[in-house]
Protein backbone atom coordinates (compact mmCIF):
# COMPACT_ATOMS: atom_id res chain seq x y z
CA UNK A 1 0.00 0.00 0.00
CA UNK A 2 1.40 3.39 -1.02
CA UNK A 3 0.89 5.95 1.75
CA UNK A 4 1.26 9.66 1.14
CA UNK A 5 1.57 12.48 3.66
CA UNK A 6 0.26 15.96 2.87
CA UNK A 7 1.39 18.25 5.70
CA UNK A 8 0.28 21.74 6.60
CA UNK A 9 -1.28 23.91 9.25
CA UNK A 10 -4.67 24.05 7.46
CA UNK A 11 -5.83 27.12 9.40
CA UNK A 12 -8.32 26.84 7.78
CA UNK A 13 -8.45 24.26 4.98
CA UNK A 14 -9.06 26.04 1.66
CA UNK A 15 -10.20 25.05 -1.81
CA UNK A 16 -6.52 25.09 -2.80
CA UNK A 17 -5.77 22.45 -0.16
CA UNK A 18 -8.77 20.38 -1.27
CA UNK A 19 -7.58 20.58 -4.87
CA UNK A 20 -4.16 19.19 -3.89
CA UNK A 21 -5.79 16.49 -1.73
CA UNK A 22 -8.05 15.39 -4.58
CA UNK A 23 -5.15 15.21 -7.01
CA UNK A 24 -2.90 13.43 -4.51
CA UNK A 25 -5.46 10.64 -4.18
CA UNK A 26 -4.52 9.63 -7.74
CA UNK A 27 -0.98 8.88 -6.54
CA UNK A 28 -1.53 6.93 -3.32
CA UNK A 29 -3.73 4.28 -1.73
CA UNK A 30 -3.97 6.17 1.55
CA UNK A 31 -3.45 9.87 2.15
CA UNK A 32 -2.59 11.18 5.59
CA UNK A 33 -3.28 14.86 6.11
CA UNK A 34 -0.58 15.89 8.57
CA UNK A 35 -2.01 18.70 10.66
CA UNK A 36 0.92 20.63 12.11
CA UNK A 37 0.39 21.78 15.67
CA UNK A 38 2.95 24.62 15.22
CA UNK A 39 2.19 26.80 18.23
CA UNK A 40 4.61 29.44 16.86
CA UNK A 41 2.16 30.30 14.06
CA UNK A 42 -0.64 30.99 16.56
CA UNK A 43 -3.45 29.35 14.57
CA UNK A 44 -6.94 30.84 14.74
CA UNK A 45 -8.57 27.41 14.90
CA UNK A 46 -7.65 24.92 17.58
CA UNK A 47 -6.03 21.66 16.53
CA UNK A 48 -9.29 19.82 17.18
CA UNK A 49 -11.26 22.29 15.05
CA UNK A 50 -8.78 22.02 12.17
CA UNK A 51 -8.90 18.22 12.30
CA UNK A 52 -12.72 18.26 12.38
CA UNK A 53 -12.91 20.58 9.36
CA UNK A 54 -10.44 18.43 7.41
CA UNK A 55 -12.33 15.24 8.23
CA UNK A 56 -15.65 16.82 7.26
CA UNK A 57 -14.30 18.20 4.00
CA UNK A 58 -12.49 14.99 3.05
CA UNK A 59 -15.27 12.50 3.80
CA UNK A 60 -16.88 13.08 0.39
CA UNK A 61 -13.47 12.79 -1.29
CA UNK A 62 -12.92 9.41 0.35
CA UNK A 63 -16.24 8.21 -1.06
CA UNK A 64 -15.55 9.77 -4.47
CA UNK A 65 -12.01 8.42 -4.89
CA UNK A 66 -12.03 5.25 -2.81
CA UNK A 67 -8.80 6.41 -1.18
CA UNK A 68 -8.64 6.46 2.60
CA UNK A 69 -7.96 10.01 3.81
CA UNK A 70 -7.16 10.57 7.47
CA UNK A 71 -6.17 13.61 9.51
CA UNK A 72 -3.12 13.12 11.73
CA UNK A 73 -1.90 15.86 14.09
CA UNK A 74 1.88 16.12 14.48
CA UNK A 75 4.39 18.29 16.27
CA UNK A 76 7.64 16.55 15.40
CA UNK A 77 9.83 16.81 12.31
CA UNK A 78 7.96 16.26 9.07
CA UNK A 79 10.24 13.37 8.13
CA UNK A 80 9.55 11.72 11.51
CA UNK A 81 5.81 12.14 10.98
CA UNK A 82 6.19 10.50 7.56
CA UNK A 83 8.00 7.58 9.17
CA UNK A 84 5.36 7.35 11.94
CA UNK A 85 2.49 7.03 9.45
CA UNK A 86 4.37 4.75 7.05
CA UNK A 87 4.46 7.28 4.22
CA UNK A 88 6.75 6.66 1.27
CA UNK A 89 5.91 10.01 -0.29
CA UNK A 90 5.38 13.54 0.99
CA UNK A 91 2.97 15.61 -1.09
CA UNK A 92 3.53 19.35 -1.25
CA UNK A 93 1.45 21.93 -3.06
CA UNK A 94 3.10 24.77 -4.94
CA UNK A 95 1.49 28.11 -5.70
CA UNK A 96 4.39 30.29 -6.82
CA UNK A 97 8.16 30.45 -7.29
CA UNK A 98 8.57 31.61 -3.68
CA UNK A 99 6.98 28.33 -2.52
CA UNK A 100 9.46 26.37 -4.62
CA UNK A 101 12.52 28.05 -3.12
CA UNK A 102 11.42 27.16 0.42
CA UNK A 103 10.29 23.66 -0.54
CA UNK A 104 13.56 22.99 -2.39
CA UNK A 105 15.49 23.55 0.83
CA UNK A 106 13.08 21.35 2.79
CA UNK A 107 13.44 18.47 0.32
CA UNK A 108 17.22 18.65 0.56
CA UNK A 109 17.13 18.49 4.33
CA UNK A 110 14.53 15.70 4.37
CA UNK A 111 16.58 13.66 1.88
CA UNK A 112 19.55 13.91 4.26
CA UNK A 113 17.36 12.58 7.08
CA UNK A 114 15.69 9.75 5.09
CA UNK A 115 16.49 8.94 1.47
CA UNK A 116 13.63 6.41 1.29
CA UNK A 117 10.90 9.05 1.43
CA UNK A 118 10.27 10.98 -1.79
CA UNK A 119 8.67 14.39 -2.11
CA UNK A 120 6.18 15.08 -4.89
CA UNK A 121 5.13 18.61 -5.83
CA UNK A 122 1.69 19.33 -7.21
CA UNK A 123 0.96 22.72 -8.73
CA UNK A 124 -2.29 24.24 -7.58
CA UNK A 125 -4.86 24.74 -10.32
CA UNK A 126 -4.76 28.28 -11.72
CA UNK A 127 -7.93 29.41 -9.93
CA UNK A 128 -6.43 28.33 -6.58
CA UNK A 129 -2.87 29.62 -6.92
CA UNK A 130 -3.44 32.85 -5.00
CA UNK A 131 -5.29 31.23 -2.10
CA UNK A 132 -3.47 31.30 1.22
CA UNK A 133 -5.12 30.58 4.57
CA UNK A 134 -3.53 33.69 6.05
CA UNK A 135 -5.10 35.90 3.37
CA UNK A 136 -8.47 34.14 3.63
CA UNK A 137 -8.54 34.89 7.37
CA UNK A 138 -7.65 38.53 6.75
CA UNK A 139 -10.35 38.94 4.09
CA UNK A 140 -12.92 37.34 6.40
CA UNK A 141 -11.79 39.52 9.32
CA UNK A 142 -12.45 42.61 7.18
CA UNK A 143 -15.88 41.34 6.03
CA UNK A 144 -14.76 40.41 2.52
CA UNK A 145 -16.33 37.62 0.49
CA UNK A 146 -14.37 34.36 0.86
CA UNK A 147 -16.84 32.21 -1.08
CA UNK A 148 -14.39 31.45 -3.88
CA UNK A 149 -11.61 30.44 -1.46
CA UNK A 150 -13.27 28.01 0.97
CA UNK A 151 -16.23 25.65 1.18
CA UNK A 152 -19.52 26.82 2.73
CA UNK A 153 -18.75 24.77 5.87
CA UNK A 154 -15.36 26.43 6.33
CA UNK A 155 -16.82 29.87 5.57
CA UNK A 156 -19.44 29.38 8.30
CA UNK A 157 -16.83 28.13 10.78
CA UNK A 158 -14.47 31.01 10.01
CA UNK A 159 -17.16 33.66 10.33
CA UNK A 160 -18.32 32.14 13.63
CA UNK A 161 -14.74 32.05 14.92
CA UNK A 162 -14.33 35.72 14.06
CA UNK A 163 -17.67 36.65 15.63
CA UNK A 164 -19.21 37.56 12.29
CA UNK A 165 -22.81 36.65 11.49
Amino acid sequence: MRVGLYPGTFDPITLGHIDIIRRATRLVDKLVIGVAINRDKGPLFSLEERVELIEAECSALTEETGVEIVAHPFENLLIHCAQDVGASVIVRGLRAVADFEYEYQMVGMNRQLNKQIETVFLMAEAQHQAIASKLVKEIARLDGDITTFVTPRVKTALRAKLGKS
